[in-house]
């Protein structure tokens, strides 16, 4: 049972960070975190816990909800932490909310990678079995996404 607490602890934030990146929604990326442990724990209990099968169980639940509905409610700032220097927060939040804008304007794949890339810490390696692509496709994709993702906000700023 601690072997499990210790991996909750260890990956809750990461999955979490990787679900709102790919999501854009609060609410839906904490649904599916804890329904990603959930079925961890269900059907892979008695195997070492290894993060690349949490994200994939994780990736696979956010696409079966895409599927199942298209319209996403969009991010919703309230639900972050209440900081006590608000003028602090309010400027965190909005720079929050203008990655996360200009996170959804990339693709699918771009989003999945670029999330999994910044949020799991997972090596190329695992990033390219779970996407079925080789570890040398993912480096040159992830870094052609970091590029458009900082012209999207560098557009953004002007």
């Amino acid at each position: 049972m601690n072997t499990i607490q210790t991996f909750y602890n260890e990956n809750k934030d990461k999955l979490f960070g990787y679900l709102l990146r790919k999501s854009g929604n609060y609410n839906l990326a904490a649904d599916i975190m804890q329904e990603s442990f959930t079925r961890y724990l269900e059907r892979y209990n008695d195997l070492e816990p290894t993060p690349s099968l949490l994200f994939t169980i994780s990736r696979n639940l956010l696409y079966d909800h895409g599927r199942k509905k298209r319209n996403e409610t969009p991010y919703e700032e309230d639900r972050h932490g209440i900081e006590s220097n608000q003028e602090n927060t309010y400027h965190v939040r909005e720079e929050s909310k203008r990655v996360l804008r200009a996170i959804q304007q990339l693709d699918d794949e771009e989003k999945d990678i670029l999330s999994l890339a910044v949020s799991s810490d997972l090596s190329y390696r695992e990033i390219a079995e779970m996407t079925e692509n080789s570890e040398a496709n993912i480096k040159v994709k992830i870094h052609r996404t970091r590029l458009k993702l900082k012209k999207i906000l560098n557009r953004e700023n002007l």
